[in-house]
């Protein structure tokens, strides 16, 4: 079985027991067991293939936050030609390292038919 997420912008193909890299989660998604809940689901492939249209209604993925950190610096170097300008800076993106622990479908939720009653008095004087 496998899901593809989308978070930060990104999707990622993933399956349980995963191990990914995803940009910072916002800190209101994580529990205060590093558990974080994501239904940005776009494809989950189990006996059948279930698309969303843009995400699956009932799909979930649970994951818990291993941790926080940043990734390598990426140098930014700046220069225009026969003009003496030159600018260096640099980034580096804050990660989170997250390990997929269950991929599932709520089930559905069966609603009851509201069944029309209707009076004998109304159905007598037809």
């Amino acid at each position: 079985m496998f899901a593809i997420l989308e978070t930060g912008g990104k999707q990622y193909k993933v399956q349980e027991g995963d191990v990914i890299e995803v940009e910072l989660i916002d800190k209101n998604m994580i529990t205060k067991q590093n558990g974080v809940t994501f239904n940005t689901v776009l494809l989950i492939k189990n006996k059948d293939l279930l698309i969303g249209q843009p995400y699956v209604k009932d799909g979930i993925i649970k994951a818990k936050v291993l941790e926080e950190f940043r990734a390598p610096k990426i140098i930014v170097f700046k220069k225009k030609a026969k003009k003496g300008y030159k600018k260096k800076t640099g980034h580096r993106q804050n990660l989170h390292r997250i390990k997929i622990e269950k991929i599932e479908l709520k089930p559905k939720k069966v609603e009851k038919k509201a069944v029309a009653k209707t009076s004998k008095k109304k159905e007598e004087k037809k």
